[in-house]
C-alpha cells in the first residue's frame, strides 16, 4: 500500500505543477533595486508574465507604445524603447540625491512610467522621491507604491 500512495502523491505533485505556468520577464522591462538600507522590507516581485498573458500583453503594448510616437509625444517609434535608458538613469538620480540613502527601494519602467515600490521613512521622504523622479529627462510619470516603515502591507 505504501508504494500505491507514493505513487498517488507523485501523480497529484506532477498535475499540480504540470497547470502552474512560468512566469518571466518576457519583454525585458527594467527592474532594480536603488536602495538597500532597510532590512524587512518587502521584495517586489520582478515583472513577469505566463505565456498567456504575453499573447495578450503583446497586442496592447504595441498600440499604446505606438500611440506616443503617432501622437507627437515621443522622438522614438515606440515609448517602451525609453525605458531601458530611464530606469538606470533614475537609480543614478536617487543615489546621488542623498535623501534618500535611508530607504529600500526598487524601480521599474514601463512605458515611460516609473513605479517606485518599497519602504521609506517617512510620507514627506516618499513625495520628494516621487517629486525628484518626476524631473529625470523622458519620464513620463511616476506610480508611487513607496510606504512608510516595513510593516504596512505593500501595495505591490
Amino acid at each position: 500500500m505504501p508504494r500505491h500512495a507514493a505513487l498517488l502523491l507523485a501523480v497529484c505533485w506532477f498535475a499540480a505543477t504540470a497547470g502552474a505556468q512560468e512566469r518571466r520577464n518576457a519583454f525585458d522591462d527594467p527592474f532594480l533595486q536603488v536602495t538597500s538600507s532597510l532590512p524587512g522590507c518587502p521584495v517586489p516581485r520582478p515583472p513577469g508574465f505566463t505565456e498567456e498573458e504575453v499573447r495578450k500583453e503583446a497586442h496592447v503594448r504595441a498600440q499604446h507604445g505606438n500611440s506616443c510616437y503617432r501622437s507627437g509625444r515621443c522622438r522614438l517609434p515606440n515609448s517602451y524603447l525609453y525605458d531601458k535608458e530611464i530606469i538606470p538613469r533614475v537609480q543614478q538620480y536617487i543615489r546621488m540625491d542623498g535623501r534618500f540613502d535611508d530607504t529600500s527601494v526598487w524601480i521599474l519602467g514601463e512605458r515611460r512610467l516609473v513605479t517606485l515600490m518599497g519602504c521609506v521613512k517617512t510620507r514627506e521622504q516618499a513625495e520628494q522621491m516621487e517629486q525628484s523622479v518626476r524631473l529625470v529627462d523622458d519620464v513620463m510619470g511616476v506610480v508611487n507604491h513607496l510606504m512608510v516603515g516595513t510593516r504596512e502591507k505593500p501595495k505591490y
